[in-house]
């Protein structure tokens, strides 16, 4: 059988395979080992599997009999190898208990540190290290965490007494309190306890080990981290494990610490040493912005003005230590490393490692760089980097010419700028956020409760908090500027108002920060547009060279048209004809055609329409010109262009000289009871040719003046909508055809074109043999696809779908990402069909998915020739199909 858990450290065999797949013992209980096996000093501990997490959860909360034992014996490990026993009253084993799954969820689950205190272990602990101050703030930090993680207890009962002792006492740090305000704190905290939960603090450190080890497990189905999982991608189905360690002390005087750090900048990139610590302190105040920390290096301090010493200049024994790590490390994992480490009297101890989160910059400037170090190849290089988070570079920052109206000055924890209305929760962000507004968040500090808030606003500011705070970290692997530690920030949650650098806000003022300068100004600051070079050109650059689809975009204006080819688009793969129609100056020609009720009337109308059409190809062919444009054919149910108001009917009216009357009655004859599987699409087409007539004369007319313009011909790829059998295709392509030689004959122009259909119904995809006699090409729509295929509306579906996702239904939204097993396999066999039929088709997609990495990945498998995204996702795009194919040819 498969062990349950797996010793680390010491003498602890690490050759076991499985101890090394994060799947089985996840990401930080695998590295412990890793770093124990390459001889650097871990403490002693040991790993229960994800595999037991699940088993937990299944059973519904029970622990097998063979996982106890598993445990007393890798329990005895650390006893042995530290030589102290847990529940020793004269010299204890304290133990920290902490999640740890396959894929880094940082602050999401939950940890218990100092476990094995009690009244009595904590005079033995006072005896063996001389401290009795630091024994009992200790205790009082072990009931503390262990109140609000295991039992339940709201942790702000233990917040409050704590400020209240501070304040008796007129105190403003907890270093000031002695070991007595300790002990009488203790006191206080145990009668919290029992008053909360009608019984005592448990005291037996074996009870209290496996509650530990229980909260850690149950707090895989916590809100907050089936959240931050649902954001990020990350499966409901993998657990978490539980590391189980020796405690060493950050908190033992003047030749202590705690930290964490970064092998390279995680903001831009550079390669020096990036961290914070403190002095007697662990390692949750450090995380938790309960203090400030200091910085790691001389140079960071300097270059920020501070005056506490650094790590470096205050530790330099222990920094060069950890120096000497930080290089093995990145070595090593061939990575950026982030660390956390403690000093326990003059001793480095190494209590994690992992890859380092990082902005979408960074990522960029590490890769290259890495690339040149020879540390990686260059397809690793394009492997390694999210492609979603170039989002943070593809957006507009700061003007540095516009006025700022600084209020104050923080921490500058995530680059990037945002402007928005302060929101002082999470709700209340989210629900802003919904509703269309941009939201600042602002929190004296953030919480893993936060997180939705945090998802859903532009920017996050916080009054505490350091560079690697919950705040800084979350916001960084957002994307989302951060300003951390703004100490001029007051909130007063009650009245709902703010001061920030001592000037008064009320929620829902507008403000701007600056992630990366750490500034907060008031009101709202210009922007600029993103120049893409340097890193970003040389990683695109290498993706280029690395993919095998073409990059199209998604757009109907010159405006998102040049966009997109200032991002490298390749062509346009879906250009929306009925965009053009809503346009003021056009809708009441198209409700003329629309309410005619005969040709003769939508014909006049449409001569109406035919010099705009014209207009809106012949710029779009300008900026395009040299590469093909996919123009689909007019495609929404008519109703969406009617009039819903009884000035549109007067209007509408007047310009078609028939009456109000008249016209309802039409629009009567024209409802339908669903548009969406209607009259729309080649039905169109087919009942009112005269509509593509115009539109295929728009595009032949539009693109022959742009050829004998600049002689830089387009390529025309017409596109018929919703076509369902090849018949459709075959009348319509006629029509196409025969405008098309009109056109040229008239025009005394030649230009090559091609006619296919979009592939967005069931029917069509299994049909596509046929369909391919008449279509050069296919693209598929996946948006509609997916919802004929599910029998699913996109409009209705976020009533249920999160729940979907959440129960494992489906893996991911699947008008997000493509539904692979259902939606996946009709894309598969019409490819397989269209291409039996028509070796040469051109083969792309133009929904949503054409943006999303992994439906992109999934392109690459069946062989498409190209994906089509919106314009700013266009990088996204070229990066994840380098990705796909590096991953085909591995």
């Amino acid at each position: 059988m498969n062990k349950t858990v797996y010793p680390f450290g010491g003498k602890a065999d690490h050759s076991d395979p499985r101890q090394k797949d994060k799947t089985v013992t996840g990401g930080k209980g695998r590295n412990l080992a890793e770093m124990a096996s390459i001889g650097l000093p871990v403490p002693p501990g040991f790993t229960i599997t994800t595999e037991e997490c699940l088993r937990y959860l299944e059973q519904g909360g029970d622990f097998t009999p063979e996982l106890r034992d598993a445990v007393r014996e890798a329990l005895a490990h650390i006893e042995t190898t530290v030589g102290k026993t847990l529940g020793d009253a004269s010299d204890p084993l304290l133990v920290s208990v902490r999640s740890g799954a396959a894929i880094s969820m940082p602050g999401m689950m939950d940890t218990v540190l100092n476990l094995g205190l009690n009244d009595e272990t904590v005079q033995g602990l006072a005896a063996t290290s001389g401290d009795a101050r630091f024994a009992w703030d200790s205790y009082r930090r072990f009931i503390q965490m262990y109140s609000d993680v295991v039992l339940g207890l709201d942790h702000g009962l233990f917040e409050e007494a704590l400020e209240i002792a501070k304040e008796d006492k007129g105190f403003f740090e907890d270093t000031e309190m002695s070991s007595e305000d300790w002990q009488a704190l203790v006191d206080e905290f145990k009668t919290i306890v029992s008053r909360e939960q009608d019984a005592p603090f448990p005291q037996d450190p074996h009870e209290q080990l496996w509650g530990a080890i229980r909260a850690v497990f149950d707090s895989w189905e916590t809100e907050r981290a089936r959240t931050y999982r649902r954001l990020n991608d990350i499966p409901h189905d993998m657990g978490t494990a539980v590391n189980v360690q020796a405690m060493v002390f950050g908190n033992m005087g003047d030749t202590s610490a705690t930290g964490v750090a970064f092998t390279r900048d995680p903001s831009t990139g550079e390669r020096a040493y990036y961290g914070e610590y403190l002095i007697n302190a662990q390692g949750e105040d450090v995380v938790a912005g309960i203090r400030t920390p200091r910085y790691l290096t001389k140079a960071a301090r300097e270059a920020a003005g501070a005056e506490p010493a650094s790590m470096e200049e205050a530790m330099p024994e222990a920094y060069g230590e950890l120096a000497r790590v930080f290089d093995l490390l990145e070595k090593h994992y061939r990575d950026m490393q982030d660390i956390e480490f403690t000093v326990e009297r003059g001793q480095l101890w190494m209590l994690q490692t992992r890859t380092g989160k990082r902005t979408a910059k960074a990522a960029l400037k590490i890769a290259v760089e890495m690339e040149g170090e020879g540390l990686i190849e260059r397809n690793e290089a394009v492997a390694r980097i999210d492609p979603m988070a170039l989002d943070q570079l593809l957006h507009p920052t700061l003007d540095p010419a516009a006025k700022r109206d600084v209020v104050a000055k923080g921490l500058p924890a995530s680059p990037g700028a945002a402007s928005g209305k302060i929101a002082l929760d999470a709700d209340t962000a989210e629900r802003w956020a919904h509703g269309g507004d941009d939201v600042i968040l602002v929190r004296v500090e953030t919480s893993p409760e936060d997180i939705h808030g945090m998802h859903a606003a532009r920017g996050i500011l916080t009054a505490r908090g350091g560079m690697t705070s919950h705040a800084a970290v979350v916001a960084r692997g957002m994307g989302r500027p951060c300003v951390s530690g703004a100490a001029g920030v007051r909130i007063d949650n009650a009245a709902r108002t703010l001061e920030i650098g001592g000037r008064g806000f009320a929620e829902g003022d507008v403000v701007t920060l600056d992630g990366g300068t750490g500034e907060v100004m008031a009101g709202e600051v210009a922007r600029i547009e993103p120049e893409l070079v340097g890193d970003f050109a040389t990683v695109m650059e290498w993706a280029d060279a690395s993919r095998r689809m073409r990059v199209r975009a998604n757009a109907e204006t010159p405006e998102d048209c040049r966009t997109a080819r200032g991002f490298g688009a390749e062509g346009i793969g879906l250009c929306r004809t009925e965009h053009m129609f809503f346009d003021a100056s056009r809708i009441a020609a198209v409700r003329e055609m629309i309410l005619a009720e005969d040709e003769a009337g939508r014909r006049a109308a449409l001569e109406k329409l035919l010099p705009e059409q014209r207009s809106d190809f012949e710029a779009i062919f300008e900026v395009m010109a040299g590469l093909p444009v996919t123009i689909r054919l007019l495609d929404p149910p008519l109703h969406e262009f009617l009039p819903q108001k009884e000035a549109d009917y007067d209007e509408v009216a007047r310009a078609t000289g028939h009456s109000v009357d008249r016209l309802k009655r039409r629009a009567s004859e024209l409802h339908e009871f669903n548009p969406m599987l209607g009259h729309r699409g080649c039905r169109l087409g087919i009942t009112f040719p005269e509509i593509y007539e115009m539109q295929a004369r728009a595009i032949f007319e539009a693109a022959c003046a742009v050829k004998q313009g600049s002689g830089d011909a387009p390529l025309p790829e017409v596109m018929i909508p919703l076509a369902a059998t090849r018949r459709e295709v075959a009348i319509l392509k006629a029509l196409v055809d025969r405008v098309a030689k009109d056109v040229f004959e008239e025009q005394g122009c030649k230009l090559d074109y091609l006619v296919g259909t979009m592939i967005e119904l069931p029917r069509a995809a299994l049909a596509a043999g046929d369909i391919a006699e008449d279509a050069a090409f296919f693209s598929f729509g996946t948006n509609d696809l997916t919802q004929t295929a599910l029998g699913v509306s996109r409009d209705d579906a976020a009533k249920f779908l999160g729940e979907y996702v959440d129960r494992g239904i489906y893996a991911r939204d699947p008008f997000v990402s493509i539904d692979v097993d259902g939606v996946g396999e009709l894309v598969r066999i019409g490819v397989e069909r269209g291409r039996a039929t028509r070796g040469d088709i051109k083969l792309g997609i133009c929904g949503e998915h054409g943006g999303d990495p992994a439906s992109i990945g999934f392109c690459e498998e069946v062989g498409l020739d190209y994906v089509s995204a919106s314009p700013y996702r266009v990088p996204i795009a070229r990066l994840a199909a380098a990705q796909a194919a590096i991953a085909q040819n591995d």
